[in-house]
């Protein structure tokens, strides 16, 4: 399980880390202590940051002292709160990838200084035009499903030279960063 990026916003903002390390885990597990009095291994945070491949489920026990650390009573109360509409609103602005013309290009950013240019080429099919600091490579064909700003790059085939690479998913520590069609 990872969380979600409201609940990873809301760390940002308590903890004033920007959560692009695995280092910041330490310094969270630490003023999660100092806040609640209760103990988050530092493994566990990086798995449910994302910074750990695992994909277990959190016990509930961790998640209640993260929503107390959060500030709010259990993490039932905190998965309730409307946290959608407060700094998040602008944080999912969603290209839906379907309703893009064939040959329609899309510049897409995400951190650490990493940039795409995209055409479109029909059924969820893009080629990579240019690539910046990027795994991916011109030519590099890739199945996206959407394009979500703040959440990561998932193109679920990579294609490079009639090789199929596998699933590629960038951006996953702090999503992609803009969107915009060229």
């Amino acid at each position: 399980m990872k969380l979600s990026f409201e609940v990873k916003e809301l760390l940002k903002q308590k903890s004033g880390r920007d959560l692009t390390s695995p280092a910041d885990c330490d310094y969270i597990a630490l003023d999660i202590f100092s806040v609640t009095n209760e103990h988050i291994g530092v493994n566990t945070l990086k798995r449910l940051l994302g910074f750990l491949d695992e994909n277990r489920e959190a016990r509930i026990s961790t998640l209640n002292i993260i929503a107390r650390y959060l500030g709010y009573p259990d993490w039932e109360a905190l998965s309730k709160a409307d946290v959608s509409n407060s700094t998040f609103d602008n944080a999912t602005e969603d290209l839906i990838v379907e309703n893009l013309s064939k040959g329609q290009k899309v510049e897409i950013t995400y951190l650490p200084n990493r940039r795409l240019v995209l055409e479109y080429k029909g059924d969820f099919q893009f080629v990579v035009k240019e690539s910046l600091n990027s795994k991916l490579q011109i030519d590099d064909t890739i199945e996206v499903q959407h394009l979500l700003l703040n959440y990561p790059l998932v193109a679920s085939n990579v294609m490079r030279q009639g090789e199929n690479l596998g699933q590629l998913k960038a951006g996953v520590v702090s999503g992609l960063k803009s969107i915009k069609l060229l």
